[in-house]
């Protein structure tokens, strides 16, 4: 049962992870900008909060389903930051990559990051009720299968994540697209998920 919430966990924060958004768009970023090296800090780094953030998210599920206002502001918060990381990703250019960034720097990016990712909280919450009302998970005190199912969730966030640098580094070398038409694609990808957050609150759809 245990290696089973493990799975579960690995396999719904990998799928989470594959539609465009902030954390994706930032790992194609600094794999462009500074290289494997800086974004492995970067992923690891992230994936170690994702864990204990998803444990807190999952494990207080039932709390977060009820506070409606909660996700409200959260939604706003998410605007503001995708608005902020497209305009530092589109006033990037290609010097950062030669830029003398240590370990440092990709860790606690990735820290902070992993601190500062509200779209977590409605999808762990969506996915926490449903999956502890129809008994995947357990949440009694003293079981360890929250923080299995919590484990599988950060391995499944490194693995996706890690694709995503492999393969935008891939492209970055096989067709030698220039840094700065890739920072100004990310921009206007980021400001369209804002628009369509902002489209979500207005139209409550």
């Amino acid at each position: 049962m245990l290696f089973l919430n493990f799975l579960v966990g690995l396999a719904i924060n990998f799928i989470g992870y594959i539609p465009l958004g902030n954390i994706n768009l930032t790992v194609v970023q600094l794999t462009i900008n500074r290289g494997i090296r800086h974004v492995m800090y970067f992923i690891v780094s992230f994936c170690i909060i994702e864990f204990f953030f998803t444990y807190a998210v999952m494990y207080f599920a039932d709390w977060f389903s009820g506070q409606k206002k909660l996700i409200f502001w959260l939604d706003w918060i998410l605007i503001v930051i995708l608005l902020i990381m497209a305009i530092i990703t589109w006033r990037s250019n290609a010097s950062e990559k030669t830029a003398d960034y240590s370990k440092g720097d990709s860790i606690k990016y990735g820290v902070i990051l992993g601190f500062v990712n509200p779209m977590q909280i409605p999808y762990w919450t969506v996915w926490g009720t449903y999956l502890i009302s129809h008994e995947w998970i357990v949440t009694n005190e003293g079981s360890g299968s929250l923080a299995i199912f919590s484990l599988g969730a950060a391995v499944g966030a490194f693995l996706i994540l890690y694709l995503f640098a492999r393969f935008s580094s891939y492209l970055h070398e096989k067709f030698e697209i220039s840094s700065k038409l890739i920072n100004h694609g990310i921009s206007i990808v980021l400001v369209l998920l804002a628009l369509l957050i902002l489209a979500k609150i207005i139209f409550h759809f």
